[in-house]
């Protein structure tokens, strides 16, 4: 295969058109020439799929405080949040969604014109002893809403988009970035993107197990790439199930449903959550409700005996489904083909989000260890980025405001940086594509039979959700940990049956089948090392949260051979001390 067909040169370049990544471009094109390089459409991008809302203490609906938030984030990441990153979180939500409503965003609205707000599961008001409603929203599709705002903005501003371009390699020269190689999907052929500035905004990884929310193309792929680079990640045992997963299928029912009305209901046809969360019940934060679901089917209460249970919107009245939770009656309808006005909807705990990833400052610079050692050029946002303001456990509405908060964060901390470097981007490395292109090489032989992807990854996803999923134990983590090891070495002889580098989906599954073992090794060596329960980590044999020995964060590196190297550093702890989360 030859060297690289293109190089382009860009003052910024970033990796995804997610919310982050849009937010972030958004902000950096005020002053520097920015490009955005997504393995898809930018509209298709995963944020799109975000339903619920988007959190802010606005007090529209009734009085609320950035401080309730605040307790609240702190409390549904039962304590591993870092508290200075969440007060910013917290803070800015409000003048971020101000911001959003100015950009054109179209919010639901109350009878009086305001921001319509509703309530979500873990956000409470009075430092979590009443009610609230936080969340701002566009019916059940602000995800949709917030991405097309951003992307016409994009546009407007004249950001460079390299739509279907999948990114295969950061560029590193003497621990600066300088940018990164993508394969051309449609017209095949790696190009070199040379930036002074790289962001990665990469999104989630939750299709390394069966069942999941996500869509296909959340494969953790900067991730990996920060791994083979010799940079860690950042508490990667901390995985979100949402308790609302369509049966079978994994879709998404947004908290919306619950945060509406909705009541959850055994195969006995008993509100069951009142025997977990007897005060909050539906509204509990998700690693509660989904161990609560989970619970109610490993002991045979399931519906019809089968692994699902039912979310019952019927009270509701069919013109309020149909006006805030319209997505919610489609998805039924298309893929149970139930009408949930009349019916209830079969639902199952699904892997949804990733709390951990590529470690960050509060300024969304990438750090290379657990002091906070900044990578020169490198930025991350969005749900590939641990600047921990989820800790062990994420708060729905949380995760968009996330996206908002801290994407526009980064588009501001690369204007300062770029204020503050050389105007020409340092040369880049000898060759700097070849790693990519040996493996190019590899994946496209026609020489000999080997692994076929698909195999690979359907025992990959089975294996981590039977012994890492919501419940965890040490035999299963072992077991699977040597599982996923194996699934690596495997990967080494994988081939592709079809050559043509032009629109070769095989050629990116593959690619993406790589990147997720690299990072599920770190995933599983995390897990068994942590021995305890906290948040959506939870270990049968080491029951109970362990203050004295695990309030830290774990930092993983993943060498060549797949061994783990872990560390720790702190929690920071400014304002909320741990306490015990009870709902």
């Amino acid at each position: 295969m030859a060297a690289a067909s293109e190089r382009h040169r860009h003052d910024v370049v970033i990796v995804g058109a997610g919310i982050a990544g849009l937010y972030a471009a958004l902000k950096a094109s005020e002053r520097y020439d920015t490009a955005v390089v997504s393995k898809v459409y930018p509209t298709r991008s995963h944020s799109g799929a975000a339903q619920g809302g988007c959190a802010a203490s606005l007090g529209n609906m009734q009085e609320d405080s950035w401080e309730w938030h605040l307790y609240d984030t702190v409390r549904g990441s039962d304590f591993l949040g870092d508290q200075d990153a969440q007060e910013i979180l917290v803070r800015e939500a409000v003048p971020v969604i101000y911001e959003m409503e100015h950009l054109g965003m179209p919010f639901s609205r109350t009878p009086q014109g305001k921001i319509a707000q509703r309530p979500f599961g873990g956000h409470y008001s009075n430092f979590g002893k009443g009610e609230i409603a936080r969340s701002c929203y566009a019916a059940d599709r602000t995800g949709h809403a917030q991405l097309h705002t951003l992307y016409e903005q994009c546009v407007k501003h004249g950001v460079r988009f390299y739509n279907e371009f999948y990114m295969t390699q950061l560029l590193m020269k003497d621990g600066v970035c300088l940018g990164l190689v993508a394969w051309d999907f449609q017209g095949g052929g790696l190009h070199v993107f040379h930036s002074r500035a790289t962001l990665l905004a990469t999104g989630g990884y939750a299709r390394a197990w069966k069942i999941t929310t996500n869509a296909h193309a959340n494969t953790g792929d900067g991730l990996s790439l920060v791994l083979r680079s010799g940079l860690p990640l950042e508490d990667m045992e901390f995985v979100q199930f949402h308790p609302t997963g369509i049966y079978p299928h994994g879709i998404l029912v947004s908290e919306a449903a619950r945060g509406e009305g909705g009541l959850l209901y055994n195969g006995l046809n008993e509100r069951f959550m009142d025997k977990y969360a007897k005060a909050k019940m539906e509204l509990a934060p998700r690693d509660v409700v989904s161990r609560a679901e989970q619970s109610e089917i490993d002991e045979g209460r399931g519906v019809n005996g089968k692994p699902y249970l039912n979310l019952d919107l019927r009270h509701l009245g069919a013109a309020k489904i149909l006006e805030v939770l319209p997505q919610i009656h489609e998805l039924a309808l298309k893929f149970c083909g139930l009408d949930c006005t009349k019916v209830p909807i079969p639902i199952q705990p699904s892997a949804h989000y990733s709390m951990g990833g590529i470690p960050t400052r509060t300024d969304t610079r990438v750090v290379l260890d657990e002091n906070a050692t900044v990578v020169p050029g490198l930025f991350a946002a969005g749900e590939c980025a641990c600047v921990s303001v989820h800790g062990a456990n994420r708060l729905g509405t949380n995760s968009t405001l996330e996206c908002c908060v801290y994407g526009r964060r980064a588009g501001i901390a690369m204007l300062e940086y770029l204020g503050s470097v050389p105007t020409e981007a340092a040369p880049l490395p000898a060759d700097p594509d070849g790693e990519s292109r040996a493996e190019m090489e590899r994946l496209l032989s026609k020489d000999g039979k080997g692994e076929v992807p698909a195999d690979l990854r359907e025992a990959l996803q089975v294996g981590m959700t039977d012994r890492c999923g919501i419940f965890r134990n040490a035999n299963d983590l072992e077991a699977e940990l040597a599982e996923v090891r194996a699934l690596r070495d495997r990967f080494s002889k994988v081939r592709v049956s079809d050559h043509d580098p032009r629109c070769n989906t095989e050629l990116i599954e593959a690619l993406e089948l790589g990147h997720m073992l690299d990072f599920s090794v770190t995933t599983v060596a995390g897990a068994l090392a942590r021995n305890e329960c906290r948040g959506a980590h939870w270990r049968k044999d080491h029951p109970g949260r362990n203050d004295t020995e695990w309030l830290k964060h774990t930092f993983s590196w993943l060498d060549p051979k797949g061994d783990v190297r872990l560390a720790y550093r702190p929690v920071v702890i400014n304002r909320f001390q741990p306490e015990e989360r009870k709902y």
